[in-house]
């Protein structure tokens, strides 16, 4: 028994959308989505449906881009676009970050798969850059998330405000975990900041998390922190701990001629340590 993760499938592109119909069967292993699954409720029902049917067990977090409300869009915005998708997978069967935690069966030491829904603050930023700068600071380098123009925080102010309150509430969860258990803690966005390195597009972290998380893989005695959103995979262990950017990402910025087998991540058990980066 496996747990395998994968984020950032975008079937908004029917490249992706093929990609995705040929995932193969795991009927004995779980499968975490780490959001940016799509943008409308006919991406997420079609990506859960075919998870649901290959793997026993599906988990999801929210990326940005389920968060993000069109122009005509019925679905609503903010948070309770937010929920709406968390119906969804319900619907489905599918784990979402507002149900219990659960701990893995898959043996070995106990560990709770957390799934978190952490958005940005702007603080992934230089110290110099103060807060009431750092968009400033990203468009002077001529750089801005569609986020700002389709990412509603309804009913909170802004996307900060909702970053403190998911903060906020997810803490407590963490807490009650028992001492004497490990985690797999999972979001859409880094955990830290180190790990929000776009070569390309370097100011780009702000849209990319909080500082307020950084210490979470040590305070909840994570094993795994797996996440998406960079489009860029790779591995890195940090205190002793594995860091899994799981990202599918765009048509362009994968080989066409890999199945989608070789973007699934086994995050358990998972290799040795210190196996280096992928």
């Amino acid at each position: 028994m496996k747990l395998y993760a994968i984020s950032d499938l975008h079937v908004g592109f029917e490249p992706n959308r093929a990609l995705w119909r040929s995932l193969p069967h795991h009927r004995e292993d779980w499968l975490i989505l780490a959001g940016d699954l799509g943008e409308t409720e006919a991406h997420l029902r079609f990506v859960l449906g075919v998870a649901t049917e290959r793997f026993a067990r599906v988990l999801w977090v929210p990326g940005n881009h389920e968060l993000w409300t069109m122009p005509n869009d019925l679905d609503g915005r903010g948070e309770a676009r937010y929920h709406r998708w968390v119906e969804l997978c319900a619907s489905h069967g599918v784990l979402s970050p507002e149900d219990p935690y659960v701990t893995w069966p898959g043996g070995g030491a106990p560990c709770v798969l957390a799934p978190l829904f952490v958005l940005y603050d702007y603080s992934f930023r230089p110290d110099h850059v103060a807060e009431a700068d750092a968009l400033a600071w990203a468009r002077a380098a001529g750089i801005e998330c569609t986020d700002e123009a389709l990412l509603y925080p309804d009913p909170y102010p802004t996307r900060t405000a909702w970053c403190n309150a998911r903060v906020a509430a997810t803490r407590p969860r963490l807490d009650a975990i028992p001492a004497d258990h490990g985690t797999v803690l999972i979001n859409h966005f880094p955990l830290r900041r180190e790990l929000a390195w776009l070569p390309a597009i370097p100011r780009f972290s702000i849209w990319c998390g909080t500082r307020q998380t950084e210490s979470w893989h040590r305070d909840y005695r994570a094993q795994v922190v797996v996440s998406g959103h960079l489009h860029i995979r790779s591995r890195r262990w940090i205190d002793g701990v594995r860091f899994e950017e799981v990202s599918l990402g765009y048509p362009r910025q994968r080989s066409a001629d890999k199945p989608i087998a070789h973007y699934l991540r086994e995050i358990l058990p998972g290799p040795a340590p210190e196996s280096g980066r992928v």
